[in-house]
């Protein structure tokens, strides 16, 4: 059997010695994702505002390292990211409701990829105990990005929020049950 497979030893092994992180993360998730729904306008917000500083930062470091680029056009292509990252960051800093509207629909992308990479995961875990609740996860997740993309932009100002928290919250129980899995099969 393949040492990539859950049933060979390397991957099962590093699974294993990381039970204990992956309920943390679990557990983390799941209250995370409780303060979202609670409070969906509120995290909408503190996701946009989050997302500008993040590219406000990015930018602005992509654009010092800029000019240590040798040639024109890799010059003119790393200054050009770096000056839309940074004015995207400045939109979202100054404008977070406008911007929550364009994270949703970014958030959705970003759903569909993490509902794929836990299908994945879930599949490479089956038969195993535990295969089950990442599937569900998984689903869920893709489940999410389809409803933001029919709902987008009517209600972006809340569902965002509130996908968020129902999204953190199924991903955590999902690492929670793998977790108390590998627990129970060392």
């Amino acid at each position: 059997m393949s040492d990539t497979t859950f049933g060979g030893s390397l991957f099962h092994g590093r699974l294993r010695a990381s039970s204990g992180v992956l309920l943390w993360l679990g557990l983390a998730m799941v209250l995370l994702g409780l303060a979202a729904i609670v409070f969906p306008f509120f995290s909408t917000l503190v996701a946009a505002l989050l997302t500008g500083w993040v590219f406000l930062v990015s930018g602005t470091l992509m654009l010092m390292g800029s000019f240590s680029i040798h040639g024109t056009s890799p010059f003119f292509g790393g200054l050009l990211f770096s000056l839309l990252s940074i004015a995207a960051g400045v939109f979202l800093l100054f404008n977070p409701l406008a911007g929550a509207v364009a994270l949703t629909l970014l958030v959705g992308v970003i759903f569909m990829v993490q509902g794929a990479f836990e299908l994945f995961f879930a599949f490479e875990l089956r038969p195993h105990p535990g295969w089950g609740a990442m599937l569900i996860s998984g689903l869920a997740s893709v489940v999410m990005a389809i409803l933001i993309v029919a709902t987008w932009p009517a209600i972006s100002l809340i569902v965002l929020g509130i996908l968020l928290g129902v999204n953190f919250i199924s991903s955590g129980f999902g690492y929670i049950i793998v977790s108390r899995a590998l627990k129970s099969t060392s």
